[in-house]
């Protein structure tokens, strides 16, 4: 049987703000990518969604981002890889003393936004980030976009790796996601997506925008927890991949 992790960016309500249904996504997913504080997120907000994701079985994650709470960590910030070093250890290691005082533990990292685009074709960006996760705990998983810099510079510095592909972003040739700021670099469709993805799973390719296919790899699928009808979309692709017979669980 194919299997595949279904992950989520959860943990983005701050203050007095709600963003997205973390509890019904819960339901859905295998993997929780939880906000650190920097890019959404706040210490009450981290410290319920570490919660539920133990109640629910599902694995813990920590998602930090650049410190930009008013751009949510999608405009790119030019920072030294000794800062990039540092913005991660701090914002993992606060996810792990929340997860730790509820007897859970931090599986996985995977980068936010800009940070994560930045570091997908930034080596001296990626070996900062990998390095990092590999000092506070070398057992932890390195969520990246799928064959990129990232993802090379996990594996050379001996991390455990997830390759990620998304559910509702389109591709450029290269591999790279197509750019917010661009014409239809989302998926809108739940039916298009659900087809993306089986494509992705069975074949290890993907469409990009101009209509070629390229390899692809895919251990885990992210779905966005933000959109109006996230739950929705989640609950059909979950639905889905259970008709063809693929098992969502954590990577192996």
């Amino acid at each position: 049987m194919l299997q595949i992790d279904l992950n989520c960016d959860l943990g983005e309500s701050f203050g007095q703000y709600t963003i997205g249904n973390d509890k019904e996504m819960m339901k859905y997913i295998s993997s929780a990518n939880i906000a650190c504080g920097f890019h959404a997120g706040d210490p009450n907000v981290m410290n319920e969604t570490v919660k539920q994701a133990i109640k629910h079985g599902v694995q813990i994650g920590a998602h930090p981002g650049f410190a930009d709470l008013q751009g949510f960590g999608r405009r790119n910030m030019n920072i030294s890889p000794d800062e990039a070093y540092h913005l991660i250890i701090y914002q993992v290691g606060a996810l792990q003393a929340f997860a730790n005082i509820h007897g859970g533990k931090v599986k996985h990292v995977k980068p936010h936004g800009a940070l994560y685009n930045m570091a997908a074709v930034q080596p001296s960006l990626a070996e900062a980030i990998a390095k990092a996760i590999y000092d506070l705990d070398s057992e932890l998983i390195l969520y990246g976009l799928a064959d990129s810099e990232l993802t090379k510079a996990g594996e050379k510095r001996g991390l455990k790796v997830a390759h990620e592909v998304f559910a509702d972003r389109t591709y450029q040739s290269d591999g790279t996601l197509t750019p917010r700021n661009q014409p239809n670099s989302i998926i809108t469709s739940i039916e298009d997506s659900i087809a993306q993805i089986l494509k992705m799973i069975k074949d290890q390719k993907v469409k990009t925008i101009h209509g070629e296919e390229i390899l692809i790899k895919a251990d885990t699928i992210c779905i966005h927890g933000d959109g109006i009808h996230a739950v929705e979309i989640a609950r059909n692709i979950h639905d889905a991949l259970r008709r063809e017979n693929i098992e969502v669980c954590t990577p192996s």
